[in-house]
């Protein structure tokens, strides 16, 4: 189970990667695994701005379909367009080229609220 230092995590499986004032978000390696094969990402929020805890898209894997939950609040300037022909990546590379979304964060403060590397591994028993 792959959870690197270097990124914060959310209760709901979302891993975000902080550069200035911007975010890039997906889901951890865990989610994916639990999901399985994952069939289609469906982001319909670029432009939006959207609050912490709000869902801003869905993916949907062959048994299920589970929706994603922004873990700080802000304009969603970017989605990830190679998930549209090639959703698997969220499966093979999590967190790099399976990222989702890009986010314009309103409050930085929100990401001293998200999990450490650590706690999340407590939180999935990893």
């Amino acid at each position: 189970m792959n959870t690197p230092n270097d990124l914060k995590y959310t209760k709901d499986h979302e891993w975000i990667k902080i550069e200035g004032e911007v975010a890039t978000i997906g889901i951890t390696d865990f989610a994916q695994g639990e999901l399985g094969d994952i069939v289609y990402v469906e982001i319909e929020t670029v432009g939006d701005t959207i609050d912490n805890g709000e869902v801003f898209g869905t993916v949907e894997a062959v048994k299920t379909v589970s929706d994603l939950f922004m873990p700080v609040s802000g304009e969603v300037i970017a989605f990830n367009e190679a998930l549209e022909s090639e959703p698997e990546l969220v499966n093979s590379d999590p967190y790099g080229e399976g990222w989702m979304i890009k986010v314009k964060m309103s409050d930085t403060t929100e990401v001293d609220k998200l999990l450490e590397a650590s706690s999340y591994q407590e939180l999935i028993g990893a």
